[in-house]
Order: C-alpha cells, then sequence, then structure tokens
C-alpha cells in the first residue's frame, strides 16, 4: 500500500536559518499523523512544503504519490487544507464560503450544490449557512474550515493548530469531528498541534519536532512505553532544595534524568517503589525537606521532555525568542 505522504530528508532554509533540517517520515493511508512541537519548530514549515505553498530547499516530498516540486497541481487537488491563522471571508455567508471556494477547484453547479449540502450537514451547520460568518463562533468557523478543506474530496487533509485559540470544550468538539472524518471517510490526517494532550487524544502516530528535527516517531503508546520506567514527583519547600537535590539525583545510577518545574522535582527512575526510599534518604543526608511524593506512569509530556531535555512551554519561549532574534538581525 502506497503511503499518503512520504518525505526523505527534507530541507527547507530561508537564507542561513534552516526551518527544517533533514526530516524523513512517511504517513499511512488512513491514518491521523501529528507533528508536536512549539511554535517555531518547523511545523507550518513542513506544511506549507507539503502543500506545495513554498518551495522545498532539497530533499524529496510526496503526497498522494505526487511529487511536491514536479506535480504541483496534482499535489493541490489531492489535499484539502485548513490553516493555522482564520481564512474564511466574514462578509461572506457559510453557504457562499464554500460555493466560492467549490468554484475556484472547477466543480460543476449541480455537483457544487449536493457537496455543500453534504458538508453543511456533516459539520452540524445548516441551519446557521445563510448567516454571515463575523456572526460565526469560533468553533463554528473552524468546522466551516473543515467543511471548505473537504469540499473536493481530498485523498490527504492536512490541519495546521486546527484548535488554537478556542477553549477546552470547543477544541474537544472539533477533535471529535476530526476522529470520526477519519473513521468515516477512511482520511488520511497531517495535523499539526502544540498542545500535548490532543496529540495524545486524535493521533495514531506522533512526531516530535525541535529545531527542525524530528527526535522521536511512534504511536503515543508505544513512545510512552519506551521511557520503561516512573515519575516520582517530589515536592519540596524551596527553589534551593530542588536544586540541592537535583545535584545529588545526577550522582545516582537509578536516576533516568531530572526535570524541575517549580517547587516540584520530576524524578525519573526505573522502578518509583524502590526508588523513592532512596530519594528520601538522600534528601535527608543532604538536609532537604521534602513535603510529599506522588509517583505516575510516564505522559507523553514525559516523552517530549526525554527526547528535548525541556518542557514544551520551555521549548516555545525559547524557539519564539530565537525568531525575535532573527528578526531583529534582519533589519539591521
Amino acid at each position: 500500500m502506497a503511503d499518503s505522504i512520504y518525505v526523505s530528508r527534507l530541507v527547507k532554509r530561508y537564507g542561513s536559518f534552516a526551518a527544517v533540517k533533514g526530516i524523513s517520515f512517511r504517513v499511512k493511508k488512513g491514518e491521523i499523523f501529528g507533528f508536536l512541537g512549539p511554535n517555531g519548530a518547523g511545523k507550518t514549515t513542513t506544511v506549507h512544503v507539503l502543500t506545495t505553498i513554498i518551495n522545498k530547499t532539497s530533499g524529496q516530498a510526496k503526497v498522494a504519490g505526487f511529487d511536491v516540486s514536479k506535480d504541483k497541481e496534482k499535489v493541490r487537488s489531492a489535499i484539502g487544507i485548513v490553516f493555522q491563522d482564520p481564512s474564511l471571508d466574514d462578509r461572506l455567508t457559510g453557504y457562499e464560503n464554500l460555493d466560492f471556494h467549490a468554484i475556484i477547484y472547477g466543480i460543476g453547479k449541480d455537483e457544487r450544490k449536493k457537496r455543500i449540502a453534504d458538508m453543511l450537514e456533516m459539520v452540524e451547520l445548516t441551519d446557521s449557512a445563510g448567516k454571515l460568518v463575523e456572526k460565526y463562533s469560533g468553533g463554528m468557523r473552524r468546522r466551516l474550515e473543515i467543511a471548505r478543506g473537504l469540499l473536493n474530496k481530498p485523498e490527504v487533509l492536512f490541519l495546521d493548530e486546527p484548535t488554537i485559540g478556542l477553549d477546552a470544550q470547543t477544541r474537544r468538539h472539533i477533535l471529535d469531528y476530526i476522529k470520526n472524518l477519519n473513521k468515516k471517510y477512511k482520511l488520511s490526517i497531517f495535523i499539526t498541534t502544540h498542545y500535548i494532550e490532543e496529540a495524545d487524544y486524535i493521533c495514531n502516530r506522533i512526531a516530535i519536532i525541535d529545531h527542525g528535527k524530528i527526535v522521536a516517531c511512534d504511536t503515543p503508546q508505544n513512545l510512552k512505553q519506551k521511557l520503561e520506567g516512573d515519575a516520582a514527583i517530589v515536592k519540596l519547600e524551596s527553589e534551593e532544595s530542588s536544586n540541592k537535590l537535583i545535584a545529588a539525583m545526577k550522582l545516582e545510577k537509578f536516576v533516568k534524568s531530572t526535570r524541575k518545574d517549580g517547587l516540584n522535582l520530576y524524578v525519573y527512575v526505573k522502578e518509583a517503589e524502590s526508588a523513592i526510599p532512596k530519594i528520601m534518604s538522600i534528601a535527608y543526608k543532604a538536609g532537604i525537606k521534602v513535603t510529599s511524593v506522588e509517583v505516575h506512569k510516564p505522559s507523553l509530556e514525559d516523552v517530549f521532555i526525554y527526547y528535548t531535555g525541556r518542557t514544551i512551554r520551555d521549548t516555545e519561549a525559547e524557539s519564539n525568542e530565537r525568531i525575535r532574534g532573527i528578526m531583529r538581525s534582519r533589519m539591521r
């Protein structure tokens, strides 16, 4: 079975800055494949290359069997896109937005009416089709954008941060729509997100991307199992205590890694039951007061930290600062 997306050693540069650094991956037909990473990691750049919006610098990329450089029109005919930024016309109704898009795709009048009616029903917007889009809520707009992306019956649907800016309840509603689309139409879906829980909930497989490189790629469950251990969450009374305990933990063979989040110290170990007494003993000898200890199985957040060394929040802040630095240097 051919892949819906095939990427090999893909590179995209802007001058001396490499936004995408030789990434390789495949998306199977009918799966929901996620790109998880902070802003500035290379997610949107990859989507723009795969959807022929920008040209790659080097490497190979195929979508629906077509080369993104040599067969641009064929790629565009085979895909649907929901952009990160809003792209609907507020001055038109929901129906008019879809009608205009269908005309651009060259869909005949009778077929156009049928498809628009089907799409509006699918995203539960039939009753709102005659309203101006400026009257739509954020969730309604996203659903209309998804309907628009499906008008041409694509083989692959690209969703670039489809739930950004939405409240938690609306986000889950949109994700359920996406899952149902995938199940009903066996549609291949490529989704980018910086919400870890979102990727865990919706994706069959996930590629973690950081600084333009893929650092891990597998099913959410397999990614968690690869950590082969537990996380002991040690709550401390001061940041100084946290730093002292981290220094002590680094000398211990039973500790796989550590990270700090406020006054909480996450200690990743093979077996928490045997490790906790050792952690408490080390803290006691160092004169560090521990207020409590909890244990949990590795989450996707833990996986991200394991491969990048940082939380996605820290990585995002770092990426944003790097982008601002690049922009400042270009303005000089």
